[in-house]
């Protein structure tokens, strides 16, 4: 009797909701978080951060996101620790919100990642071109597509155990290079010590004032981007209410200790005036300058091959992240039912191919008109990700004054957020102003740049159509906070 109960434990405790496995450890959990986070916005962006608003101004403006996506990612653990679901932030605001804005959200979530997978398969192709420059670019994309396709098919365990490895790669070079570039500041490594002359350098360490700061401010929103991604894990992790708080704890000091760090690392070694670090170009990434300058051997292909696994990294993510928020919208009725079949092996066969033939469309659709078309979608899925943290502040802000309405007991909550409700409303305001800020200077000098403003915002608008649009044909309302449903199906 005692050992068929330790089976049926033992089976119930490896299935998630409706059938997934829960097969991702909490080392899989952190280092998927880290994939989707360490990336060209740290091997390529940060050199233009350092570049336009100065080593002061990139690293204040750092250090702010860094802040407020710690109280977000807060808020998602006490929600996703409780309740662990794949449909994450979409289900959180169907449940203690509103219907049609979970219906919004997570169509934006699947969206945005959807289109990154397209951009991943356009980066390759130029990532690719760095050895081999005449080879065609079509090859490279579907070889790349191939590979992510399979990585997530074939199980979650072997998407996670890809995403450690992808994540281990990257880890490894940011702390070589961190390592290097301060022993080079010291004057252990290449030559004399360089100090903090460069961060007193023409108008430094604040270049441009605070407008510069605010334009880095949303670029380093988007580096951070991607950490919401244990969320959507969350249904497929063994002991969610103990992997969880551990992965999102350690994931927020890592990340932020690598771009602080990082973008320290480069203010000091390079003089923000240097042109180079304005280039996206691999050959002048400020990781390949900083190797060159420590003496370090074909430090562009290394630094490109480094690249090479961010972006297979970014689309694996993306591919599992879209896969399973679609088959959590078929699973609530919000998408066709077709799509909420899983195979034997728990994998969400039919949202997989589905979300893999978009991307694919998308991508395709660079070799039209010049790419407009693609410009057009990227630019729509730009601010998405922020439209998804803002869906999580609102969510948990909600979610905590519900389970008190009912009268449970905070003690009873697997991880707790600290400060709240500051962390929810800090996050709240910070996304509100790095979405209307999106593109501020097609505002500014007198004429608006309609054109500008359409590119940069028309994610915005259409997210509220959609939400909009649900909520008229469904008849949806707020959920009063005695009838917030807080059981996990």
């Amino acid at each position: 009797m005692e050992t068929a109960t330790k089976t049926m434990v033992t089976s119930s405790a490896s299935l998630s909701e409706g059938g997934l496995r829960r097969k991702l450890k909490t080392r899989h959990l952190t280092m998927i978080s880290l994939g989707g986070t360490i990336g060209t916005g740290l091997f390529l962006a940060s050199g233009g951060a350092v570049h336009t608003a100065g080593p002061g101004g990139a690293l204040v403006a750092y250090i702010a996101v860094g802040v407020m996506v710690y109280f977000l990612m807060t808020s998602l653990a006490e929600m996703a620790a409780y309740m662990p679901v794949s449909g994450s932030f979409s289900t959180y605001a169907t449940k203690f919100v509103d219907p049609a804005l979970g219906f919004a959200l997570g169509w934006n979530y699947w969206y945005n990642w959807a289109i990154t997978i397209a951009a991943e398969l356009s980066a390759v192709t130029m990532i690719m071109k760095f050895w081999f420059p005449h080879s065609p670019s079509l090859l490279w994309s579907a070889l790349c597509l191939v590979i992510m396709f399979l990585l997530n098919y074939l199980s979650v365990k072997g998407f996670g155990e890809a995403e450690y490895w992808f994540s281990l790669i990257k880890v490894v070079t940011v702390i070589v290079f961190l390592i290097v570039s301060f022993l080079m500041i010291l004057g252990i490594m290449g030559g004399e010590a360089v100090g903090f002359k460069n961060f007193t350098i023409g108008d430094a360490p604040f270049h441009g004032g605070f407008m510069a700061m605010l334009g880095i401010f949303m670029a380093a929103g988007f580096s951070f981007q991607g950490t919401e991604l244990l969320g959507v894990a969350a249904g497929e992790t063994e002991n969610p209410e103990h992997s969880i708080p551990r992965a999102i704890r350690s994931v927020f000091w890592r990340i932020l200790l690598f771009y602080v760090l990082a973008i320290l690392a480069i203010g000091l070694l390079i003089p923000y005036t240097d042109g180079k670090l304005a280039n996206d170009d691999v050959t002048v990434s400020p990781f390949t300058l900083v190797f060159d300058k420590a003496g370090i051997a074909f430090a562009a292909s290394v630094i490109n091959a480094v690249i090479l696994t961010a972006v297979l990294s970014a689309g694996n993510s993306g591919m599992y992240a879209s896969t399973r928020m679609l088959w959590d919208l078929a699973r609530e009725g919000k998408a066709p039912k077709f799509l909420a079949k899983l195979d034997k092996r728990g994998v969400p066969v039919n949202a997989l191919i589905v979300t893999s033939s978009i991307g694919t469309l998308a991508f395709l659709a660079s070799f039209f008109g010049d790419g407009v078309v693609y410009t057009w979608l990227l630019n729509a899925s730009g601010m998405s990700g922020f439209i998804a943290w803002l869906g999580i502040a609102i969510s948990h802000y909600r979610f905590r004054k519900a389970y008190i309405a009912q009268g449970k007991s905070l003690d009873d909550l697997p991880y707790k957020a600290k400060w709240f409700p500051f962390g929810p409303i800090f996050a709240f305001i910070v996304c509100t102003i790095v979405i209307l800020g999106q593109n501020y200077p097609a505002f500014i000098g007198g004429k608006i740049d309609w054109y500008g403003v359409l590119v940069s915002y028309i994610g915005l608008p259409l997210f509220i159509i959609v939400w909009l649009g649900y909520k008229f044909v469904k008849k949806t309302k707020i959920v009063p906070l005695h009838e917030c449903d807080f059981e996990q199906k």
